[in-house]
């Protein structure tokens, strides 16, 4: 059985999920929202958060560092610990790197597409990360959530990520609930990614969205809850 999994993003009033790009408010600052954020993210209690690679890119600044000699590596899953808490990234084709396997005090695993070479395998094995190779070039996030869920333990899971890691989820069917804090602002600009991007062909026809509140919190925010159906 898959993690249960919540969208959790922060959005302005048009979409976008850049706070540093929002427009300034009487309500609040960018630095309130984004601890609004951070609040909501602890309430919610997930045993993991998971984001792509761009947004992991952005904490993890390591370089690649292969060992001179892999030898043999293990796949498709490679279990360095078990934790009580988890970072998870999408990485499809093996170009994040890493100086140890915890990030904020969360133990890192990485979910992987089936092409990535053993050399990257065995340099984060060597820095104490975990890693899920799908059986695919394309990562199966259905089957890569069960091994979370069997492998690690993970039984709620976060997901953070950029609008096309978000859009993938929602369009596999494995996102139960979708939850938007909104700011009081706007963002205006063009082609500036927003929560949820899946191409020129969308969501429509993929998933539902059902009401289940609407919260106003503090500083001119407001939280909206969705139950996500398939």
């Amino acid at each position: 059985m898959k993690p249960h999994v919540t969208c959790l993003m922060i959005s302005s009033v048009d979409g976008r999920l850049h706070p540093s790009r929002y427009t300034e408010s009487p309500d609040g600052t960018r630095k309130d929202w984004s601890a609004a954020y951070e609040q909501q993210h602890d309430a919610l209690g997930g045993d993991a958060w998971l984001v792509g690679r761009v947004t992991m890119a952005e904490m993890s600044k390591a370089s690649a560092h292969p060992p001179a000699s892999p030898g043999a590596v293990e796949r498709p899953l490679h279990v360095a610990t078990r934790a009580d808490s988890y970072a998870v990234a999408v990485d499809r084709s093996g170009k994040l790197h890493f100086d140890g396997g915890t990030l904020s005090g969360d133990h890192v695993v990485v979910l992987l597409g089936a092409d990535v070479p053993d050399a990257h395998l065995a340099e984060l094995a060597g820095d104490g990360v975990s890693y899920i190779v799908s059986d695919a070039r394309e990562i199966d996030f259905a089957a890569a959530l069960e091994t979370l869920a069997e492998a690690f333990g993970i039984s709620t899971l976060l997901l953070e990520g950029g609008g096309g890691i978000n859009g993938a989820l929602l369009a596999a069917g494995v996102v139960d609930e979708l939850q938007v804090l909104v700011a009081p602002a706007l963002d205006g600009g063009d082609k500036v990614e927003g929560i949820v991007t899946l191409g020129a062909e969308g969501l429509a026809g993929k998933v539902r969205l059902s009401l289940l509140g609407a919260d106003t919190k503090p500083h001119g925010m407001v939280l909206l809850r969705y139950a996500v159906t398939v």
